[in-house]
């Protein structure tokens, strides 16, 4: 008797943690016809070809077995065809194959994030073992990212949409891409997705009204770190908004990864209250 109790207990905690499909969020109507959901999608089918190539570009030469053809390079890319993503969550078990618009993303962690996708009206696909098993169409908004949940038994689910503070793609690259593209400045120092000034300020003046303990602003600032690179200025004005150099130092340590300017990490030491600080963040620096 006493372990049939605790079996209930133990199955009644998990079903309290499970998700409850249906719950939260708008249900969107599945557009997949009969025919198409028995059909399974073959590989071939996937290889889909969006831009043509003109004539007057750079030929290239390629090889397919004993023959080598010459393939005409089209190099296009500042599309400004605006920029959304789609998070999409399955939490159950299986494989399943996601393709929104032209990108399509297959595994088993029920976890599927789409970036660099264009703004308007696109279509999802929901395949299992290769089977469609569900079809709509998302409205995305420019710079906007839309979360969805999905259940086999009940559909999919628009959770939320929100604004994208610092976008994924790769337009902020552009000055420093290579030169086919036509885009390389040469005199660029910095990369990836560098916070400019405003939103510093912005971002700094926010944490120190917000937190006002080192946790909350290292919480706040390691949030950050997860889309965007700092100069070395912007660090040294983070790690001296702390209060103990402890705390300061495991920051600088840890900011250096998303550092623009590594070359003027040197700014950073002026963060420091004591001399020995400074020489562990040369030691760590040097070693790395």
């Amino acid at each position: 008797m006493k372990k049939i109790l605790i079996s209930w207990m133990l199955l009644a905690g998990i079903s309290s943690w499970a998700q409850e499909a249906g719950k939260a969020g708008e249900l969107l109507k599945n557009e997949a016809s009969t025919t198409e959901m028995r059909t399974s999608k073959s590989p071939d089918e996937r290889n889909k070809t969006f831009d043509q190539p003109e004539s007057g570009h750079t030929p290239f030469p390629q090889r397919k077995g004993n023959e080598i053809r010459i393939k005409k390079t089209n190099y296009q890319w500042n599309k400004n065809y605006g920029y959304a993503e789609v998070f999409l969550r399955i939490p159950e078990q299986g494989f399943f194959t996601v393709e929104v618009g032209d990108q399509m993303m297959a595994n088993g962690s029920g976890k599927y994030r789409f970036f660099d996708l264009p703004s308007g009206r696109i279509p999802i696909s929901i395949y299992d073992n290769g089977f469609l098993i569900y079809r709509t169409t998302l409205t995305l908004r420019n710079n906007n990212r839309m979360v969805l949940d999905f259940f086999t038994n009940e559909g999919l689910y628009l959770l939320d949409s929100y604004p994208v503070q610092n976008q994924y793609g790769f337009n902020d690259w552009n000055d420093i891409w290579n030169n086919p593209y036509g885009n390389h400045s040469g005199d660029w120092p910095l990369q990836g997705n560098v916070m400019d000034t405003h939103s510093f300020r912005q971002f700094f003046d926010m944490m120190m009204s917000n937190e006002k303990f080192d946790d909350g602003k290292i919480a706040m600032i390691n949030q950050q770190m997860r889309t965007s690179m700092f100069t070395s200025v912007q660090i040294r004005d983070l790690v001296k908004a702390l209060s103990f150099d402890n705390k300061k130092l495991a920051l600088a340590k840890s900011m250096y990864r998303n550092c623009a300017d590594k070359d003027r990490y040197f700014l950073v030491y002026d963060a420091f209250d004591f001399e020995s600080s400074k020489r562990e963040l040369m030691d760590y620096i040097s070693n790395l």
